[in-house]
C-alpha cells in the first residue's frame, strides 16, 4: 500500500492542532467536542434558592449610602484603603465587603499602563466583590449592613501587617470582621467574631462569597480565549469548574423548584471556592474541619455568586464564637497555592495532558533558574527535547532519505501499474521490502512531539511567571502572540525547507496542497502564544539541520 509519509505527518498534525482547540473550548468553559460536560457529584440538596442569604439589594449597585435596616437615617459609608507591597485593598463600611483589589506587582493585561485589578466595580458593568455576613435570622449583620471602622494604621508596620477591624450591630448581634494582611502575602486572614448582646439565644451561620459579573473577560477572543469563573474543590469531588451559564441555569431550576439538586457538592468540612481567571485567582478558604454548605447562586442581572455557609451554633446571651477563614487573592504561582490549601493549585489549569505540562513546566522552572530568562529556557528546553529523541529522529530521516534514493523506482511502478491500483501497492510493499523502508518511518517523531506540542501551550497559557516575560527585541510577552509575525513567517520558511529535503509526493495535485499546508499552519500561529510558535521555529532549525546532514550522507548529490 502506497502511503505517502507527509500527508500522515500533516494529517497528525491537523488532529493535534483540532485537539488543542478542543482543550482550549473545555478551558474557557465551553463543552468538549467530543463528549458531554461531566456532571458533578452532589450532597445534600440546599434549603431554598437562595440558600437563605440576603437578597442581591445592594450586591451589584452598592453606591455611597444605604437604608441600614431598623434606622431612619441612610447611612453614609466609608472606604478604607489598605496599602502593602503586594495590592492595594479598598474595603467599603457599608457591608465591609473588599470592593476593590489591585494588584501593584502586574500590570494590566490590556492597558500596561495601570496595574491588573481583581476586586472591582467600575461602570463598565465589572462586579467582582468579596462579601460576607450572617443569616440564620431575620436582621442580623450581613453585607448590606453598615459597619464602623476602628482607627488604626492603613499601611505594614514594623512587624510586617496591618489589620482592619470593623464591627456592625444588628438586632441583638454583633458582628466584628477583622481583616490581617501581611507583607509580600496574597492572603488576607479573615476573621469573624460574633457575639450575642441581646437576651435570647441565637443561632447565626456565617455566609461568605465571591460575587462576579457573567462579561467576558478584557481582550478576549476566538484565539485566545481562557476560562473565567467559579471554580472549587472539595476531598471528596476534586477540582471542578463551574461556568456562570451553569449557574444562571441553576438558579433558575432552584427558583422554579427548591427540591432541585445542584450540579455540584454541596457539604464539606474542607476545600475552598474560589474564582479563577485567566493568571489569577481569588479563594475562599473557610475554617477546617467544620462542616459548611456550598452554594451558587445568581444575585442580579449578569451577577453571579460562588460561597459558604458554615453554622456557627447556639450562642447564648453575652457568648462569643470566632469563625477564622482565608481569602487569596493574587496570581496563580503554584509554590504560593499550594502552601495556602491543598488542591488549590490545581487553579493553574494544564488540561488534558497535566500529566506531562507539570513535569514539563518543572524542568523549564530549573532551566530558567540558570538563565534568567524564559524565552532562552524555551530554546534550551527544545534542544533538550531534541536531544532526548535524537535516536528516534535519527532513524525517521534516515527513513526518509531511503525513501527519496528509491523516489524514481516508485514513480516507475506508478507508471507500470497506473492502470491497476492493486498490484502497484503490492509492488510498492515488495519495494518497501527490498529497500528496508518503513514508510510509516518519519510519523514517528511527529507523534511524540504533538503532546509535548499541546503540553506547552498549557504551560505558555496558564504560567504567569511568563505573563509578560520578554524574550529578546520584539518579543515582550512570551504568552501573547508576535506582533510583528516574524516567528510565524520563520517558521514558514522553516517548513518549507523542511518539506524541499523531503521526498516529493509522485501526485501533482498532493503536491500542491502539500506546498499551502505551511502557509495555512503559519497563518494560525499567527494567533498562537509567541513563545509556542519559538518552540517550532527552534524545533525545525534543529530538524533541518539533522536531516541535512543524514541526507547528504545518504545522497550525496541530494
Amino acid at each position: 500500500m502506497d502511503i505517502n509519509k507527509r500527508t500522515i505527518l500533516w494529517i497528525v498534525f491537523a488532529v493535534s492542532l483540532v485537539a488543542l482547540w478542543n482543550e482550549w473550548m473545555i478551558s474557557s468553559g465551553q463543552p468538549s467536542m467530543f463528549s458531554p460536560a461531566k456532571t458533578a457529584t452532589t450532597g445534600a440538596k440546599p434549603a431554598n434558592a437562595n440558600n437563605g442569604l440576603p437578597a442581591p439589594t445592594g450586591t451589584a449597585t452598592v453606591a455611597g449610602a444605604a437604608a441600614v435596616p431598623g434606622t431612619a437615617a441612610p447611612f453614609k459609608s466609608e472606604v478604607v484603603t489598605i496599602t502593602t507591597d503586594v495590592f492595594k485593598v479598598d474595603i467599603d463600611t457599608l457591608g465591609g465587603q473588599i470592593k476593590r483589589l489591585e494588584l501593584l506587582k502586574f500590570k494590566d493585561g490590556i492597558d500596561q499602563t495601570r496595574n491588573q485589578l481583581l476586586f472591582q466595580q467600575g461602570g463598565n458593568g465589572r462586579v467582582y466583590l468579596a462579601q460576607s455576613g450572617l443569616v440564620g435570622a431575620a436582621g442580623l449583620p450581613n453585607h448590606n449592613s453598615g459597619f464602623t471602622v476602628r482607627p488604626g494604621p492603613r499601611t505594614l508596620d514594623a512587624s510586617g501587617q496591618v489589620q482592619v477591624v470593623l464591627d456592625a450591630e444588628q438586632n441583638g448581634v454583633r458582628l466584628t470582621k477583622t481583616f490581617t494582611f501581611r507583607r509580600g502575602d496574597y492572603v488576607i486572614d479573615m476573621r469573624h467574631d460574633v457575639t450575642n448582646i441581646g437576651a435570647a439565644p441565637v443561632k447565626p451561620e456565617l455566609y461568605m462569597q465571591l460575587v462576579h459579573d457573567g462579561n467576558t473577560p478584557e481582550g478576549s477572543s476566538w484565539f485566545n480565549s481562557s476560562y473565567t469563573g467559579p471554580t472549587l474543590y472539595t476531598d471528596a469531588d476534586k477540582y471542578q469548574k463551574l461556568t456562570f451559564d451553569k449557574v444562571e441555569k441553576e438558579d433558575a431550576a432552584k427558583r422554579e423548584n427548591p427540591n432541585a439538586l445542584p450540579g455540584h457538592p454541596t457539604k464539606a468540612d474542607n476545600g475552598w471556592v474560589a474564582i479563577s481567571q485567566h493568571f489569577f485567582v481569588s479563594a475562599l478558604v473557610p475554617q477546617p474541619k467544620q462542616m459548611h454548605d456550598i452554594f451558587t447562586r445568581k444575585v442580579d442581572t449578569n451577577t453571579y455568586a460562588i460561597g459558604v455557609v458554615q453554622p456557627l451554633g447556639t450562642l447564648a446571651p453575652g457568648a462569643t464564637v470566632s469563625n477564622s477563614a482565608k481569602l487569596f487573592s493574587g496570581p496563580q504561582d503554584e509554590q504560593a497555592l499550594v502552601k495556602v490549601s491543598p488542591g488549590l493549585e490545581l487553579v493553574k489549569d494544564y488540561g488534558m495532558l497535566t500529566i506531562i505540562a507539570k513535569p514539563m513546566y518543572w524542568v523549564m522552572e530549573k532551566i530558567h533558574d540558570a538563565l534568567g530568562n524564559w524565552g532562552w529556557t524555551i530554546i534550551a528546553f527544545t534542544i533538550l527535547i531534541k536531544l532526548i529523541f535524537f535516536p528516534l529522529s535519527a532513524a525517521s530521516y534516515r527513513s526518509m532519505a531511503r525513501m527519496k534514493v528509491v523516489t524514481p523506482k516508485m514513480t516507475a511502478i506508478r507508471e507500470r501499474h497506473k492502470g491497476d491500483p492493486q498490484k502497484m501497492n503490492q509492488a510498492m510493499m515488495e519495494l518497501y521490502k527490498t529497500e528496508k523502508i518503513n514508510p510509516l518511518g518519519g510519523c514517528l517523531p511527529i507523534l511524540v512531539q504533538m503532546p509535548i506540542f499541546i503540553a506547552l501551550y498549557w504551560v505558555l497559557n496558564s504560567s504567569v511567571e511568563m505573563r509578560g516575560a520578554p524574550w529578546m527585541g520584539w518579543i515582550t510577552d512570551l504568552t501573547r502572540p508576535d506582533p510583528f509575525f516574524i516567528l510565524p513567517v520563520l517558521y514558514a520558511i522553516s517548513m518549507f525547507v523542511t518539506m524541499k529535503l523531503n521526498p516529493q509526493p509522485a501526485d501533482p495535485a498532493q503536491a500542491k496542497v502539500m506546498l499551502f499546508m505551511p502557509l495555512i499552519f503559519s497563518v494560525m500561529f499567527l494567533f498562537f502564544p509567541s513563545g509556542l510558535v519559538l518552540y517550532w521555529v527552534v524545533n525545525n532549525l534543529f530538524s533541518i539541520a539533522q536531516q541535512w546532514v543524514i541526507t547528504k550522507k545518504m545522497v550525496p548529490n541530494a
